[in-house]
């Protein structure tokens, strides 16, 4: 079942005297299609998944980028498909290409690769704000995707940094059995080595039992296997059991990844730079904290409005070829400019590190240097990545 409508639009009126050169009048028309997709059982209910994650954080940022477009004549306009579970994607998307180039993909990697390679989208330009698999920056990368949610790999490598910092070098790693959380567990374990750390044991959670009863029991036994480490990694993806690891390990260790210290895109607690006004607007809007894919939803139409602003146009190419120049700058929230890598077209962008009451770092941490853009020490760097479409 698809649901398409139209979000809402804008008509500036041209500023008179205004500082620039791109004051043409210009229309353009954003789409942002979802595809929802059932959550795994889990042993919690707490924190169910918002409904309209993501689609909110689109909505705030075509506010901005009204706000913008009042001064120089552009209109913006936003119009939303939600699939249903089961649905056609890849229909809705040749739909959408039917009559706009600009499209915001909220949906799982699969989705994202059928849709980049329907021969309509082969002059849009997509920006992926739903899936952080890393092949999509690697060997499995599209010419006319831009990546504004952070990868596995920009996650995992936040999260070394700080271990590195802190003289955490050999780490113990429990995963859940689903293939996401495994992909994520294999991730942490990749840039473990990259980082130089020692990565000891690792076990698959398979438990079945209620663990809301059963944890102060279960998680002691099965962490005393692990041997002796500095941190405990868990790689829960789907946020199953995670929870109830913290304070139940065997070894009074710290614990990070899915549960305890977080690398995460945005969070409630991240107050600098800004950070609490976005937030504020975003509870206004949504009556819920902004989570990670509200803020990559955000920035996919933030950077099409920065590159409007600055082009005068809403031209695929034109606009792709702005945003991954060295013009291009965004403004995040987040304490520097971000940036497009013009090797695989990932948002370059620090990463929070966050317990649920407070912010303990942002990566790149001090000390960590790159010979182009601190940033790129987080994710795969052009020698990492097999990325080859964007002609580098």
């Amino acid at each position: 079942m698809l649901r398409t409508r139209l979000v809402s639009a804008f008509f500036g009126v041209l500023a008179l005297g205004l500082a620039t050169g791109a004051t043409a009048e210009v229309d353009v028309t954003v789409h942002y299609l979802k595809q929802v997709v059932a959550p795994p059982p889990t042993l919690s209910n707490l924190d169910p998944i918002p409904d309209d994650l993501g689609l909110r954080g689109v909505e705030l940022g075509l506010e901005d980028n009204i706000t913008t477009g009042r001064f120089l004549g552009q209109t913006y306009a936003l119009s939303v498909t939600e699939v249903s579970e089961g649905g056609d994607f890849i229909a809705a998307v040749r739909a959408a290409l039917t009559s706009e180039s600009l499209l915001i993909l909220d949906a799982p990697m699969a989705q994202v690769l059928a849709a980049a390679d329907l021969p309509d989208a082969a002059d849009a330009l997509l920006f992926n704000a739903g899936a952080a698999d890393v092949a999509l920056r690697s060997a499995d990368c599209r010419a006319q995707v831009l990546h504004t949610l952070p990868s596995y790999a920009m996650k995992a490598d936040a999260l070394m940094q700080f271990f590195v910092a802190r003289r955490w070098t050999e780490i113990a790693l429990v995963a859940g059995d689903r293939v996401d959380d495994q992909a994520w567990a294999d991730t942490l374990e990749t840039s473990a080595r990259k980082f130089g750390l020692k990565f000891g044991a690792r076990k698959t959670w398979v438990f079945d039992a209620d663990m809301r009863r059963n944890a102060s029991q279960e998680v002691p036994l099965f962490t005393q296997e692990l041997g002796d480490y500095d941190v405990l990694l868990v790689a829960d993806a789907a946020d199953d059991f995670a929870r109830y690891i913290s304070y139940n390990t065997w070894r009074p260790r710290p614990v990070a990844g899915s549960e305890g210290l977080r690398p995460v895109a945005w969070h409630r607690v991240v107050e600098q730079w800004g950070a609490a006004q976005l937030q504020s607007r975003f509870e206004d809007l949504a009556d819920r904290p902004m989570l990670d894919r509200d803020y990559a939803a955000w920035a996919a139409i933030r950077a099409i409005g920065e590159a409007v602003t600055r082009t005068g146009s809403s031209d695929a190419a034109t606009l792709r070829a702005f945003i991954l120049s060295d013009a291009f700058e965004l403004a995040g929230f987040k304490g520097r400019p971000l940036t497009f890598r013009t090797w695989n077209g990932q948002l370059r962008q620090p990463i929070p590190l966050v317990h649920e009451r407070a912010l303990v770092a942002q990566a790149p941490l001090d000390g960590f240097l790159h010979h182009h853009n601190e940033l790129d020490t987080l994710g795969l760097d052009q020698p990492e990545s097999n990325c080859t479409a964007f002609g580098n």
